[in-house]
């Protein structure tokens, strides 16, 4: 059992989110303390009854916690944490999955909406100060989305809302996900990632919102990038390493796709001489899907409820791991 609300501390553990001042916000009169950086989170750490942490936490910490019951993720992953280090010693593990899926979905539907509208072009030429003229070559207008295929890979949390957001827009969307029992959401049919090869043919986006498994690492190699239709658009809002890199530039520098954009690289962020960064047909974000003005409330919204459910003394957290 964690103390209760009177005798409870809690530390907020980032470099830079503003985790303690959002719950100050809420008047939960729970005692806190903020760690901006690593040597101030281990001198600190033996205070904590629970603690509110994703980066700067590592293992030699479990020693060191002597008085922690509970860890609730920043993130939704989880792999920085010794699960079964933490089982022994009773400490309980909730991750923060979905926390970012709304976010996540409106980014990459934003992406789509920035290739097809030729967004990009448009800001790089406003730097340069050229208006652009009317255009008879039809294939290097900005075109509408409704009618247009989209495969989205990855149909959980972030996948649905995006097929949502792209059946609001008249598309047609294709998911895939690894049990398509686990149902559609707005999508026009479910399949699974075995069947993708079939599909992209026929897609004009293709949108990764996977989680980075064994099934999903290297998924768009060179084999599916030569499947896809020459004014097809990859998108990726999942991880840089669902893409094998050198065959995305390989594929974008023949024109054998039309253009990607991307969240996500591996490595983050791409090497100073990687082609991606200067490559025209190429749109890159600093993996800012997540990130939103909302992102501590949406965080600290699972650390109260999960709170709430220790308090009435129930075995099951939201978002449990450990």
């Amino acid at each position: 059992m964690i103390p209760s609300k009177d005798h409870l501390v809690i530390c907020f553990a980032h470099v830079a989110y503003q985790m303690k001042a959002c719950f100050d916000a809420l008047n939960t009169g729970i005692q806190s303390f903020e760690s901006r950086d690593r040597d101030d989170f281990e001198r600190r750490a033996h205070e904590a009854d629970v603690i509110v942490v994703s980066g700067m936490w590592h293992n030699g910490l479990i020693p060191l916690a002597t008085k922690l019951r509970f860890i609730q993720s920043i993130g939704s992953g989880t792999d920085q944490f010794d699960k079964e280090a933490l089982a022994g010693r009773g400490i309980r593990l909730a991750s923060a999955a979905g926390v970012n899926a709304r976010a996540v979905a409106e980014h990459a539907m934003a992406l789509i909406l920035a290739l097809a509208r030729r967004l990009p072009e448009a800001r790089d030429n406003q730097a340069r100060r050229l208006w652009r003229g009317m255009i008879g070559d039809l294939t290097q207008r900005e075109d509408e989305l409704e009618g247009k295929t989209v495969l989205i890979v990855g149909l959980g949390r972030i996948g649905g809302r995006l097929s949502e957001l792209a059946k609001a827009f008249g598309m047609n969307v294709i998911g895939f996900r690894r049990d398509p029992a686990a149902g559609p959401r707005a999508a026009d049919s479910v399949h699974t990632l075995a069947e993708l090869p079939a599909f992209l043919p026929a897609a004009d986006f293709v949108a990764l919102t996977c989680p980075l498994v064994p099934e999903t690492r290297g998924l768009i190699d060179a084999k599916a990038l030569g499947l896809m239709r020459r004014s097809a658009f990859l998108v990726n809002a999942a991880r840089g390493g669902c893409v094998e890199e050198a065959a995305l530039v390989d594929a974008l520098q023949a024109g054998r796709i039309a253009g990607a954009a991307l969240d996500v690289t591996d490595p983050e962020p791409p090497d100073a001489t990687s082609p991606l960064w200067v490559m025209p047909n190429v749109f890159i974000t600093p993996h800012t899907g997540g990130e939103t003005r909302r992102y501590e409330a949406n965080v600290n919204e699972i650390l109260v409820e999960n709170l709430e459910r220790m308090w009435r003394g129930e075995a099951v957290l939201r978002n449990q791991v450990v």
